[in-house]
């Protein structure tokens, strides 16, 4: 069953070029779908993570995991 997520981020964010290349290395480990938001769309989530993008949330436990992080921490949080 896939882990429905969504990435915080912004444009032109090389930080979140990179939490999305790490996402891509782990889809086949842990299936997942994935919601892109950029913060700037929207107050709430530019208040709230304007300045910690990139952040991953999963859906499913509301949890965060904020950069930075690596493969292993990001295979740990989708466990």
């Amino acid at each position: 069953m896939a882990i429905d997520l969504i990435l915080f981020s912004g444009s032109e964010c090389s930080l979140c070029d990179l939490a999305k290349d790490l996402l891509e290395q782990v889809a086949e480990q842990c299936p997942y779908s994935l919601t892109t938001i950029d913060v700037k769309a929207e107050r709430q989530y530019y208040h709230q993570y304007g300045a910690r993008i990139p952040v991953v949330f999963r859906e499913d436990t509301q949890s965060e995991l904020g950069w930075p992080f690596d493969k292993a921490q990001l295979l740990e949080f989708l466990k």
